[in-house]
């Protein structure tokens, strides 16, 4: 049986999704953009601030799902521009001290909102 995993407080999905689904303890969470939760506004004026946005909510829906950071085995980042790589690395690997989960990045042409970077990824209890 599947259960749906919402920030809580945040504004409902934008198209016929859910943020996160969780299944036989596994936590599918949908492709996260830098919306701040409470407010429904972006987080654009740079790389570094939109990834921290993008991660407390990737952090946000891990923790109601009953997990943590390090639950997390897989991410897929999709950045507008790859020359923003190394700054949006550098935040990343803050969330993850040890033992990083497997991921992949790759280059866009558009993103939701026209925002600079989205994540997914699988938790898995």
């Amino acid at each position: 049986m599947k259960e749906v995993i919402q920030i809580p407080g945040a504004p409902a999905p934008i198209g016929s999704y859910s943020q996160a689904i969780l299944v036989n303890g596994t936590l599918y969470v949908s492709g996260q953009i830098p919306a701040d939760p409470e407010t429904g506004e972006l987080v654009t004026e740079s790389i570094e601030a939109s990834t921290h946005q993008v991660m407390k909510n990737i952090l946000a829906l891990v923790t109601e799902a009953g997990m943590t950071i390090d639950n997390i085995v897989k991410c897929s980042i999709f950045l507008k521009d790859l020359e923003n790589f190394d700054s949006m690395d550098e935040i990343y690997a803050s969330y993850f001290r040890s033992l990083p989960p497997a991921r992949e990045t790759v280059q866009v042409s558009r993103l939701p909102k026209d925002v600079d970077i989205e994540i997914s990824c699988i938790a898995v209890k």
